[in-house]
């Protein structure tokens, strides 16, 4: 497994971003951050998003990443939609670790206004931890895998 996290925000996570970043190093992660860097950054939140799911391409699909906004929801949805991308809204260890384990996720996303920073450094810190291994989700993966090629031509 990639040692390399990418991140992003937009301006309403700001804040959140930059714990998780601190964290992710404190746990001798390397982290790429992709912005925003200020609540003053007019950056859309897709743009971020995209900025994000591109590196994680480059790598071969090597590195995983996190994107923060207000909810999560936008950049999920956003993340959604890049190839080989698999974006989940986790606000809670257990779909942090099922979005992982049975979907072999690839992006965790979370609110800014809807999580708190220790309970984020918690479920990303375990997060970090999962690798989805072949077994009973294999064939659901594929399904999605199916789906997506068929989908995004």
């Amino acid at each position: 497994m990639n040692n390399t996290i990418v991140i992003g925000c937009d301006n309403a996570a700001v804040e959140l971003k930059d714990a998780l970043i601190a964290f992710l190093e404190s746990k001798g992660m390397n982290v790429e951050n992709m912005g925003c860097d200020s609540a003053d950054d007019p950056t859309y939140y897709p743009n971020v998003a995209k900025k994000v799911c591109e590196r994680i391409i480059e790598s071969d699909y090597t590195k995983r990443g996190v994107l923060v906004c207000g909810t999560g929801i936008g950049m999920a949805m956003t993340a959604n939609k890049f190839k080989g991308i698999r974006a989940a809204v986790c606000h809670d260890n257990f779909s942090a670790e099922r979005s992982v384990l049975s979907n072999n996720g690839n992006v965790i996303c979370m609110g800014e206004r809807v999580i708190g920073h220790e309970l984020a450094k918690k479920i990303l810190g375990e997060w970090i931890t999962l690798e989805f291994k072949d077994g009973n989700s294999t064939p659901k993966v594929q399904e999605i895998i199916d789906i997506e090629t068929n989908n995004m031509k």
